[in-house]
């Protein structure tokens, strides 16, 4: 994902010498007419510094591109966004900030389709479940464990979006393989299978559970669409996300292929029994 920010960053930079290049400038001819320095120019052309608004504004006027300055901020914005590092907003914002920051876009959203290979999907986590996953993910960032309770609250928040009616729809796809990796003790992970069951019962939601056997698509990166305006992936350092269209279509297509494969109702419930029991088996070893 950090390779396709990367690709899309070089690009952007590409599309601009090509505007100077159409204009018939070259680089210290630019210069003159932005006010940029050359150096920052070739810079930016090979995507090792990234432009402001006002760089790509002057840049467009003084190639007589006036045009294409809406479609081109619009472009590095989404160029922008495309990848976040955790640190960065480890940094700035505490736990609970950070939870309490994504309630909007899930308020926001109609039809959310979510496919997860490592944990329960976010908004399906109960508080117990949800703890664990936050402490280990505090652990492994090196974040102060006293915040970690306010964060639980804080992503709590929203789970009611699923629970609460039909004005919000959802499309669950999990790999049957979440289900035996234990956040807490048994008691913790009772819960959480009584929630899930309890889920593939709500009129809203199609939570679907690929289990063990032949494949006709590998897993892949977790990943949650918004409606059709936006994806985000999940990774170790970081979240990639992306409003291109050619982007939303591709896993678009993959979170079909992947319902495909799981079963639903009864059959995913059986899993999670099965589940349930597996780590019962183990807590008596």
């Amino acid at each position: 994902m950090q390779d396709q920010s990367a690709e899309a960053k070089k690009a952007f930079g590409i599309r601009l010498r090509d505007l100077r290049r159409d204009a018939g400038l070259n680089g210290r001819q630019l210069a003159v007419l932005t006010g940029l320095h050359p150096t920052k120019i070739s810079r930016i052309e090979h995507a090792r510094q990234s432009p402001s608004e006002g760089d790509i504004r002057a840049w467009s006027i003084a190639c007589g591109a006036d045009r294409l300055i809406p479609e081109l901020i619009a472009v590095y914005r989404d160029v922008r966004r495309m990848w976040e590092e955790y640190r960065e907003d480890f940094r700035k914002k505490s736990q609970k900030a950070i939870q309490a920051a994504g309630t909007p876009l899930y308020e926001q959203t109609r039809l959310l389709r979510a496919y997860e290979a490592i944990v329960v999907p976010g908004i399906l986590q109960t508080p117990g479940y949800l703890r664990g996953v936050l402490t280990a993910n505090a652990t492994l960032h090196g974040l102060p464990l006293d915040g970690v309770e306010e964060a639980v609250q804080a992503r709590l928040e929203r789970q009611h979006l699923v629970t609460g009616g039909t004005a919000h729809m959802y499309g669950f796809v999990m790999e049957a393989a979440v289900l035996t990796y234990a956040f807490g003790d048994l008691a913790t992970m009772n819960e959480q299978f009584d929630f899930l069951s309890r889920v593939t019962r709500l009129p809203n939601v199609a939570l679907g559970i690929i289990p063990p056997g032949f494949r006709k698509l590998w897993g892949g990166e977790c990943f949650y669409m918004f409606d059709a305006s936006l994806v985000r992936s999940e990774l170790w350092t970081g979240r990639f996300q992306t409003t291109r269209a050619e982007d939303l279509a591709f896993f678009l297509k993959a979170f079909t292929a992947l319902q495909e494969q799981a079963v639903y109702g009864a059959a995913a419930r059986e899993l999670i029994e099965g589940a349930r029991e597996f780590l019962q088996s183990r807590e008596t070893l």
